[in-house]
């Protein structure tokens, strides 16, 4: 809709501040993780949360922590996880609603601030094309979004690079999160395959790899295989989230 004038835009710009205003009064929004009501201006979490995320700078280290995850099991290029994810932790809540009540709109809004944040250090230099990792049908059929796809548009905002739906979950391996070390390894196995008709698409490239959180980096592993199958490409990771795995 073009408005009628400057008069009218103001206006109408007024009348959805307003709005805007009396949802939050009827409704307000809170930040997932101290609970305190958000004010106009504030997206899905609060100045004071945002300011506090516990960063990882991961990208900044050389063979960082997330990248030992990996040594020795898949070849990854580059790796690094925005924030640090710990179970006890408020900032926990922000993955929880993200995954589990639907909220991956934060979790875009989320990814293409650390898009901005870590251009700078280069860890997205030489990146051509992005792969979230699936869910399994009926897990999506359930949840109705898989989060990851959410996670890889916000980065794909800001870094203008495509997105390619190149991975599929053949088997539904149920939830990871009370499992030992050895029972994600196993149960991520054979999970994950190629969508051939990407295959031609992906040869060559530098495929930066997306997910949620990564604790032991079996789903991930899996997924990198994967896409190692094609001939000549190079993996580098990305989570919203790690655990601590020094």
């Amino acid at each position: 809709m073009r408005c009628g004038g400057h008069t009218t835009c103001l206006m109408m710009k007024t009348l959805t501040e307003w709005g805007r205003a009396l949802a939050d009064v009827l409704m307000p929004r809170l930040c997932p993780v101290c609970g305190k009501a958000l004010v106009a201006d504030e997206r899905y979490i609060c100045r004071g949360c945002l300011a506090a995320l516990p960063r990882t700078h991961l990208e900044e280290v050389d063979f960082n922590a997330m990248e030992q995850l990996f040594a020795g099991k898949v070849p990854v290029e580059r790796a690094t996880g925005y924030f640090y994810y710990q179970k006890s932790s408020p900032y926990a809540q922000i993955l929880f609603d993200i995954k589990y009540r639907n909220r991956p709109q934060m979790g875009r809004w989320l990814t293409a601030r650390a898009a901005g944040d870590l251009r700078a250090s280069g860890f997205f230099d030489g990146i051509e094309v992005i792969v979230p990792v699936p869910l399994h049908p009926s897990k999506l059929a359930q949840r109705g979004y898989n989060q990851s796809d959410y996670l890889a548009q916000g980065l794909a905002q800001v870094l203008k690079l495509p997105i390619i739906q190149a991975l599929k979950s053949t088997r539904a391996h149920g939830s990871q999160t009370r499992r030992s070390a050895t029972d994600r390894w196993l149960n991520a196995q054979n999970t994950y395959t190629l969508r051939t008709s990407h295959s031609q698409q992906l040869a060559g490239k530098h495929i930066l790899l997306v997910d949620d959180v990564v604790t032991t980096g079996a789903t991930l592993e899996a997924c990198a295989h994967a896409l190692l199958a094609i001939p000549g490409t190079r993996v580098s990771l990305f989570t919203l989230a790690t655990a601590r795995l020094d």
